[in-house]
């Protein structure tokens, strides 16, 4: 019988671990991120980030926004599963990753930091 308890001990414990990680996760994930209000403002103000999935420098500059990054412009270049360029950034004359392309069709390759793209769009920094 202790047996028994003890591993009905073992299992409730382990549980609420489970619950507890899952819970901060969610409550994680549902918090504002710190560059949600500026990639929101950098789209409004007409730019593009072009990139591809598989481009390591893509990916820095979506990990300088952390979870903000899902309001960037972003316009994928790839097809999935391959490197090859997908007809939207043919058209675009893109040639290589990232390239942001502003409203007044300025054009910049690289990694750019929060304040830089705050800069050319005229959006505001946040404190």
């Amino acid at each position: 019988m202790k047996n028994r308890q003890k591993n009905l001990l073992y299992w409730g414990i382990a549980i609420l671990v489970i619950v507890g990680i899952v819970g901060g996760l969610v409550y994680y994930s549902s918090q504002p991120g710190a560059l949600d209000e500026l990639a929101k403002c950098i789209k409004e103000k007409g730019a593009t980030f072009y990139g591809a999935y598989w481009c390591p420098a893509c990916n820095k500059q979506k990990l300088t926004f952390g979870s903000s990054a899902q309001y960037l412009p972003y316009a994928e270049c790839s097809d999935p599963g391959t490197r090859n360029q997908n007809e939207l950034c043919v058209t675009a004359k893109i040639e290589s990753y990232p390239t942001w392309e502003f409203s007044d069709g300025e054009r910049t390759v690289g990694v750019l930091s929060p304040s830089e793209l705050a800069t050319k769009t005229g959006c505001t920094l946040p404190q």
